[in-house]
């Protein structure tokens, strides 16, 4: 499916805005979302990358951070954090802080580099294809020995 121009976009939105439960929900999506920058801003600059705010309720503030080292730091650090953030009115009556641990579903991993055999290394199997005496292994050996680096 195309993605529509972000005109077209909008109207779609404006349409679907005239159900109630659906306006409800963006209305409670918008209130997430600044408390989360109200939150985040409340953070120490070290801790903020891979911190998110999940909910306030009852007094008690939850966050997620995506190592255990982190969720640590912020536990460590909950005074200056609840202090910093009762300084908002939204905010004005947390008592409690829990960190969860959430690691990220997908990380990008580092494309596999091969790395070319050492001199040494293709000198040790070219020894060892010498004194092997499976024909077959042998053959592997050498051939695994020729892929050295320059």
């Amino acid at each position: 499916m195309p993605m529509k121009p972000k005109g077209d976009q909008k109207t779609t939105f404006d349409k679907l805005g005239k159900n109630p439960a659906l306006k409800e929900l963006v209305a409670r999506a918008e209130l997430h979302r600044q408390a989360e920058v109200e939150v985040l801003a409340a953070l120490p600059d070290a801790l903020l990358e891979g911190t998110r705010f999940v909910s306030c309720k009852d007094g008690e503030l939850v966050l997620t951070a995506e190592t255990a080292g982190k969720a640590s730091q912020i536990r460590f650090r909950q005074h200056e954090i609840m202090g910093n953030l009762r300084e908002n009115e939204l905010f004005r009556f947390v008592w409690k802080l829990k960190v969860k641990v959430s690691p990220p579903r997908f990380r990008e991993k580092p494309a596999f580099k091969k790395e070319p055999l050492s001199k040494e290394n293709a000198r040790l199997l070219k020894e060892e294809a010498g004194h092997t005496k499976d024909k077959a292994l042998r053959e592997v050996l050498e051939k695994l020995a020729s892929h050295v680096r320059n």
